[in-house]
């Protein structure tokens, strides 16, 4: 694709960033064309977020940075001012209110219909609602809280408030990760949503970890590498691998690395499930071994998003687990920790991290107990501890004691996955281990993944990415409508089976090497 001609949407010019001393983007510049869609790419904490989040006001660059849109100069750092210049934002934490419903989080984006003496026409609004969320392929319940929404369903409604907030006067149009929780078929629907939007003249800037997207869907790709903008290319000139070396400087630490072998006997059960009932997962029965890593796959509403947090103790469940033989009671996390389980959730931001405190007290979190001398916290053994993990999990930041939130997405992962490491668990549960996360971070977590197992823990990985499972596991289990419908072992772990048996598509042909459902 060739970038659209015609005056720029947007140009960002010399847009520089310092936090506590350390510059972490250095004079970029860009420009987007009317009906461009443009790609933002580069590792985990490159500048592509705090990039975005400047253009959003979320932080004010350092001086001499500039914008403008439309041919018309803008106050950089002003979000009021963006937002009347026609500018949306699909950011990557979605800014949805969890404990709103649908129709409040989108009349967050333009208000609400009103009605006789100023009151909410509340049929209106929802059907309103509901005309929005079907304008980007989805059908739900806009009377049901964010909280209780699948992560898909939270970014449709977050793209669609996006939409709906813009019609008539939207410039530009931000989407930061918003395929991160996506299955290959929302994917699909997402880029024929984002390429009806470049057809009114709307330019989009786009940021996204999956490359494949970036050549279906960009027209120029510009890359940042530890916050320099080292390239702006057609994408029409680049392929993968010429793109990858870009964003890596030609090193890439494959993801193909060979597995480790477990030091401990396989086989031993250290996590078994009877029984398991939540909301969506019915009767389950699953048991992971020593050493060994299993994979649950599956669409939203599987009742792959749930497991985990069943078996931690964070959602109801009926049922037993059980580790190490000792039965496990539902509703008890603090239990599920003494006995060795270690749980990275799929939320990172509101389940695995403490917003407000530093990179340092969220890496001892899980062992902060240890650190106590005389009823205070060692000063110097905690910044040991967090020092030794952080080189162990090869996490960036400025320092230790950098707020979590400056923190990229993937480094953010890489505190979460760090603390729990800390623990030595005997039961490792990781919910999309790697969401948002860049190819080399994610080779980098796969590969403490592997070291955790060779060690002896049980693993098991849930994840929408196929390629993940295909990679990682050892056994992958599929789930639909929160059944086993089939588990595949070594070599017919394949990704296009895994996505075939998930979507109710297997043949005899495709579930070929599938060992059945005796788990």
């Amino acid at each position: 694709m060739n970038a659209p001609a015609g005056k720029p949407r947007l140009e960002l010019s010399a847009v520089s960033k310092t936090f506590e001393g350390t510059r972490v983007l250095h004079d970029v510049s860009m420009r987007i064309a009317p009906g461009e869609v443009h790609a933002l790419m580069g590792q985990n904490g490159s500048g592509k977020s705090t990039l975005i989040k400047i253009l959003a006001g979320f932080y004010k660059a350092d001086p001499g940075a500039g914008v403008v849109v439309d041919g018309r100069p803008r106050t950089l750092g002003d979000p009021e001012d963006i937002h009347q210049a026609g500018v949306r934002f699909v950011h990557q934490d979605l800014g949805l209110v969890p404990a709103l419903s649908v129709v409040d989080n989108l009349a967050l984006g333009h208000g609400y219909t009103t009605g006789f003496g100023a009151r909410i026409a509340w049929r209106r609004q929802r059907e309103a609602a509901a005309a929005a969320l079907s304008a980007v392929g989805h059908e739900l319940d806009v009377r049901r809280t964010v909280d209780e929404l699948h992560p898909v369903e939270r970014t449709a409604v977050a793209i669609a408030r996006a939409l709906q907030s813009a019609r008539g006067e939207m410039s530009v149009l931000v989407l930061d990760e918003p395929t991160a929780t996506m299955s290959k078929s929302d994917v699909r629907r997402l880029l024929s949503i984002i390429n009806a939007v470049r057809r009114q003249g709307v330019g989009v800037l786009y940021v996204s970890h999956h490359l494949e997207e970036i050549f279906e869907i960009a027209d120029r790709v510009s890359v940042l590498v530890d916050g320099h903008r080292v390239a702006t290319e057609r994408c029409s000139d680049l392929d993968l691998r010429s793109l990858v070396d870009l964003m890596t400087g030609g090193v890439v630490d494959a993801p193909e690395r060979p597995k480790l072998e477990p030091k401990s006997a396989p086989g031993e059960r250290l996590l078994s499930l009877e029984k398991l009932n939540g909301a969506e997962i019915a009767g389950l029965d699953l048991h992971v071994g020593s050493g060994e890593i299993v994979g649950v796959a599956g669409i939203a509403g599987s009742g792959r998003e749930e497991l985990c947090s069943l078996i931690f103790g964070t959602r109801p469940r009926e049922g037993r687990v059980t580790v190490r033989g000792r039965e496990l009671p539902g509703a008890r996390p603090d239990k599920a920790f003494a006995l060795g389980l270690a749980l990275v959730p799929a939320n990172r931001l509101r389940d695995g991290l403490v917003a407000g405190l530093n990179v340092r007290e969220n890496m001892n979190l899980t062992t902060v107990r240890w650190l106590v001398r005389h009823g205070r916290i060692h000063p110097g053994e905690d910044r040991r501890q967090a020092a030794k993990i952080g080189t162990r999990v090869s996490l960036k930041a400025p320092s230790l004691e950098a707020p979590i939130e400056t923190l990229s997405g993937g480094n953010q992962q890489k505190v979460v996955l760090g603390k729990c490491l800390q623990t030595d668990p005997g039961v490792l549960l990781l919910d999309e281990p790697t969401q948002g996360v860049d190819v080399v971070a994610k080779a980098e977590i796969h590969h403490l993944i592997d070291t955790a197992a060779s060690q002896g823990a049980a693993v098991l990985v849930c994840s929408s990415d196929e390629t993940e499972l295909e990679r990682l596991c050892d056994r992958v289990i599929v789930l639909r409508y929160g059944r086993v419908v089939t588990e595949f072992r070594g070599a017919g772990i394949q990704s296009r089976r895994l996505v075939r048996s998930s979507l109710g598509l297997d043949s005899e042909k495709d579930t070929e090497g599938a060992a059945g459902n005796d788990l």
